[in-house]
């Protein structure tokens, strides 16, 4: 890699934006861009986007990007593309077909967040295939397998029209390089990809294989019969260079060089993991050992919670164990909380203090969530902010619990409530939905734990982690410091870690993460919090199991009613 080539950018194309940043090898970042995407919610649990005008966004942020960091073109060595696990399709020719029961081409993306295919997820794992055993023993109805199924049962027009069905970030790699390369990560994480069946290459330019049998018996065979053409036949490590790089017509609408290298991508939170695991922790470096200690979480608008272990750990509702689907050589257990920083954007603007609020901080300078922190702190006094929802609970399963439930449908709960409408009440409403977000977490450190891990480390990134009640409520609650990544945007730090790689700078994703990664401050949980968090630990459990009681009656009653009917 030529001196005079020493940048590289890392895009990340999340659920409300596109972002790209521009980084030198040792992870100092140079100039940042971002332009906001469109989503449709076209009925309940139905979120939908447009790949043409993610495509549109991300050429805007590199743009901007570049622009900000004063650098010429021809200096950015490498680049890559992270996304959330959003499901892509295209028809032979690229062009979008829809997803939507509404039959609007441009809406062609059916979101991560989209939980449409419940049914389908539940059908699935009723098979008890031996592939689930990697997805913590069931597919989630985030994952593209029942997706896919959804669509050939309920849309089955788009799904014949469909040429490729691509993971957002493979079809962004796609359209960079011409080249029908698909992640590792993506794969194995998201299709069920059998990535640690493939240490070889195989005959086809892939690491890992498709369990063809288990496809078949899904209703999905048809994937296999076409060899896997629409699903993909090649699947590489990510940051592995693709084909020529830059194609002249990406290059054109990114605003980089012909052939600028571009390496394999990611999911987005995966990037993560890269951009805050492997940076000394108190003076702990990454390895086989201290590997088991740490997690990486990724608070946005969902959370994942990343951990990584030199041998497979089966921890039921917890998805994984992935084979070098993040960092090559290890096994990766993926937690997560499928609503978290939306979950508190809700709480804060569906109410209309929230809404009052928030137009008053905007005009001073400020976000709504700076002057709820400001409430809490005069309502405090020395007492602690934790300890002011004594009475006040919440459940935060508001869009089901990915782990370690595994329970699509279960529902948030709060407990606690007055007639209080003002902004004192907000302010305590918000806290206690921080706090719930946290036990959450807890509750997932303590069963990774409970398999082998020993969690006593957390390496954070994300929009979470810019609210400092978040970050204080996430240690006291779980009893583990807090590491906050040198570069704020860890997610696009990941990526270009990848750019990287794929550029011929460093040898590996390791190597680049050593280069590259490191740590800014550490919050420290307040020990003198943990048995008043204790307590609360246990109304979070068990309003859980109260809801499962609530359920059961519910049931019941149902089928009294229909006895009555029938009667």
């Amino acid at each position: 890699m030529a001196r005079t080539r020493q940048l590289v950018i890392g895009v990340d194309v999340g659920t409300g934006s596109a972002r790209a940043a521009v980084y030198d090898l040792s992870g100092k970042c140079h100039g940042h861009g971002e332009s906001a995407l469109r989503l449709w919610r076209p009925a309940e649990d139905f979120v939908e986007q447009s790949s043409e005008d993610i495509w549109s966004a991300c050429g805007k942020a590199v743009r901007a990007a570049v622009k900000a960091s004063g650098a010429r073109p021809e200096r950015i060595a490498g680049i890559a593309f992270d996304a959330t696990c959003s499901l892509v399709c295209v028809d032979e020719r690229g062009r979008p077909v829809t997803v939507s029961p509404g039959g609007r081409a441009e809406q062609n993306v059916i979101v991560w967040m989209d939980h449409r295919a419940v049914d389908q997820a539940r059908r699935i794992n009723a098979t008890k295939h031996k592939v689930l055993r990697y997805v913590g023993g069931g597919v989630s109805p985030e994952m593209q397998t029942p997706k896919l199924l959804w669509l050939k049962e309920r849309l089955s027009k788009s799904y014949l029209a469909a040429a490729r069905f691509f993971d957002l970030a493979d079809y962004l790699t796609w359209r960079a390089t011409g080249e029908e390369v698909r992640s590792l990560c993506t794969t194995v994480c998201k299709w069920t990809y059998q990535g640690h069946l493939g240490g070889r290459r195989n005959g086809s330019g892939s690491v890992g294989q498709w369990d063809a049998g288990f496809l078949r018996q899904i209703g999905l065979g048809d994937l296999v019969e076409d060899g896997f053409a629409r699903i993909g036949r090649r699947v590489r490590p990510m940051g592995e260079p693709v084909g020529e790089g830059l194609t002249p017509t990406a290059a054109k609408e990114l605003g980089l060089s012909a052939g600028t290298a571009v390496g394999v991508g990611i999911i987005d939170a995966h990037a993560g993991g890269i951009g805050v695991l492997g940076a000394e922790l108190d003076g702990e470096l990454f390895d086989e050992r201290s590997c088991l200690n740490r997690l990486a979480l990724i608070g946005g608008t969902s959370s994942c919670h990343m951990a990584v272990s030199a041998k497979a750990r089966y921890v039921a509702g917890v998805w994984g164990p992935y084979y070098s689907a993040m960092i090559p050589g290890y096994w990766l257990t993926e937690g997560g909380q499928s609503a978290t920083g939306a979950l508190i954007d809700q709480c804060v603007m569906s109410r209309v203090v929230g809404v009052r609020l928030a137009a008053e901080a905007k005009r001073r300078g400020r976000t709504v969530f700076e002057a709820l922190n400001d409430r809490l702190a005069a309502m405090a006094g020395s007492e602690g902010i934790g300890r002011l929802t004594r009475r006040l609970h919440v459940l935060g399963d508001h869009h089901g619990n990915r782990s370690p439930r595994a329970n699509p449908l279960a529902r948030g709960m709060i407990s606690g409530l007055t007639l209080r409408d003002d902004e004192d009440g907000l302010a305590l409403e918000y806290l206690a939905t921080i706090q719930a977000v946290a036990y959450g977490t807890r509750h997932i450190i303590e069963t990774l734990n409970a398999k082998g891990y020993a969690i006593r480390r957390l390496a954070a990134c994300g929009g979470g982690t810019k609210n400092p009640v978040f970050l204080q409520q996430h240690a006291d609650i779980t009893g583990c410091p807090i590491h906050l990544p040198r570069e704020a945007e860890a997610v696009t730090l990941g990526t270009a870690v990848l750019a990287a790689v794929a550029a011929g700078a460093f040898a590996d994703i390791p190597a680049g993460m050593k280069a590259m990664t490191g740590v800014a401050r550490t919050i420290r949980p307040d020990v003198g919090a943990g048995d008043f968090h204790g307590q609360k630990y246990r109304v979070f459990q068990q309003m859980y199991a109260d809801q499962v009681r609530y359920d059961r009656l519910m049931g019941a009653a149902s089928v009294s009613d229909a006895r009555r009917r029938g009667a």
